[in-house]
C-alpha cells in the first residue's frame, strides 16, 4: 500500500473504492432494518383493515386529501433535489450542491409544517388514538352523507311529511357496508359512525408519526451534510456521505408514497 493516500480514506480500508462499497453495503443493511420496522406496521394495518374495513372507509374521510397530496408532491420534489445534489457532489459543483441540499431541507420543513396543520386539526377535533378519541361535533365536518338517502327522506311537493313513506335504505352487506349496483362497486357507509373508529386514528398516528420522526432525522443528517459541504469537503474524490444520505432520504420518501394512498385514498 502506498504511503500517500486520500485524507478521507479511513485507516482500516485499503482503497477509496473499498471504503465506498463498504459504506454502501452498510447503508443498505441499515435501510433493510428500517423496511422491517415499517413492514411490521404495514402488516398491522393490513390485519386491522381486513377485519374492520368499515372503520377505515369511514374514518379516512376525516383526512385532508389535498394536504396529503401536496405533501406527496413535496417529498417527490425533495427526492429529485437530493439526487441532483449527489450528482453535483460527484461533479465537484460546490455551489449547486449547497443550494440543492438547502432546497431538500426546505422541502422537509414544508412537509412537517403541513403535517403539523393536520395534527393540530385532529387534536382540536378529538380525532386521536385509543382512549383519547373523543370527537367534538361542533366545528367538525361530518363525512358526506349518502345523497340518495337525503333525496329519499325529502317528501315530494304537496305531500304531507307525516304521510310521506320513506324509501328504505340500501341493502347492507357484511360489516355494515352498503352494496352498490354501480359498475365501480363504490361503497357507502351508514351515517352513524361504526364502533372503534379510534383504531384507524391509532394506526394513522403510529405510522405517520414514526415517518415524521424519520423526516426529522433526515433533516438533521442533511443539515450536517450541508455544513460539511459549506467547508468544501465533498468533490469527485469524496462524496460518500452525500450519496448515503441520499439513499436514506429516498427511503423516507418511498415510505410516504405508500402511506398516502393507504391512509388517505381508501375505498
Amino acid at each position: 500500500m502506498s504511503d500517500t493516500h486520500s485524507p478521507h480514506l479511513a485507516h482500516h480500508f485499503d482503497s477509496p473504492v473499498q471504503q465506498f462499497e463498504s459504506g454502501k453495503l452498510g447503508m443498505w443493511i441499515f435501510l433493510a432494518t428500517e423496511i422491517l420496522l415499517f413492514g411490521g406496521l404495514f402488516c398491522a394495518y393490513a390485519v386491522y383493515r381486513a377485519n374492520h374495513p368499515e372503520i377505515f372507509v369511514y374514518a379516512h374521510r376525516y383526512l385532508d386529501k389535498t394536504l396529503g397530496g401536496i405533501n406527496t408532491a413535496i417529498l417527490i420534489g425533495s427526492s429529485f433535489t437530493m439526487a441532483w445534489a449527489v450528482r453535483a457532489a460527484q461533479l465537484g459543483r460546490q455551489r449547486a450542491l449547497k443550494v440543492l441540499l438547502a432546497l431538500t431541507i426546505a422541502c422537509a420543513f414544508g412537509f412537517l409544517g403541513i403535517k403539523f396543520v393536520e395534527y393540530e386539526h385532529k387534536w382540536k377535533e378529538g380525532l386521536l388514538w385509543g382512549k383519547r378519541y373523543a370527537p367534538h361535533a361542533e366545528g367538525r365536518a361530518e363525512p358526506a352523507a349518502d345523497p340518495a338517502a337525503a333525496v329519499a327522506a325529502t317528501p315530494p311537493a304537496g305531500v304531507n311529511a307525516e304521510e310521506h313513506t320513506l324509501i328504505p335504505p340500501p341493502a347492507r352487506g357484511p360489516a355494515g357496508l352498503a352494496v352498490s349496483d354501480h359498475a365501480d362497486e363504490r361503497l357507502h357507509l351508514e351515517q352513524e359512525a361504526p364502533k372503534n373508529v379510534q383504531v384507524f386514528f391509532s394506526v394513522y398516528f403510529a405510522m405517520t408519526g414514526l415517518h415524521g420522526i424519520h423526516v426529522i432525522a433526515g433533516m438533521a443528517l442533511l443539515g450536517w451534510i450541508l455544513l460539511r459541504a459549506s467547508r468544501g469537503e465533498f468533490g469527485p474524490d469524496y462524496f460518500i456521505p452525500v450519496d448515503l444520505a441520499g439513499l436514506y432520504w429516498h427511503l423516507v420518501d418511498l415510505i410516504w408514497i405508500f402511506l398516502f394512498p393507504l391512509l388517505y385514498l381508501i375505498h
